[in-house]
């Protein structure tokens, strides 16, 4: 294995291992945050969508991802699944 594989599965591993998308992060979580306070909490969102003052952001992938769900820039309610 090269050196350049060996740092590319290592960077890859510590990124996993460092995912704010967990059970720790999840619990913080509370109705009326604003979005930069979640943005804090987890980082910048995986995709976006929304109209007329509410959105829906999500975090993570298919297996495990929180989903929160905005009404003017405030926290509604929110969901989480497959978190650890």
């Amino acid at each position: 294995m090269s050196l350049r594989s060996l740092a590319l599965l290592t960077l890859c591993v510590v990124l996993t291992a460092c995912s704010k998308v967990n059970q720790e992060n999840y619990s913080r979580l509370k109705a009326g945050m604003n979005k930069a306070e979640v943005e804090q909490l987890l980082g910048k969102p995986t995709e976006c969508s929304g109209a007329l003052g509410m959105s829906s952001c999500t975090w993570g992938d298919e297996k495990a991802f929180i989903s929160v769900q905005y009404a003017a820039d405030k926290v509604l309610m929110y969901s989480g699944q497959g978190l650890k």
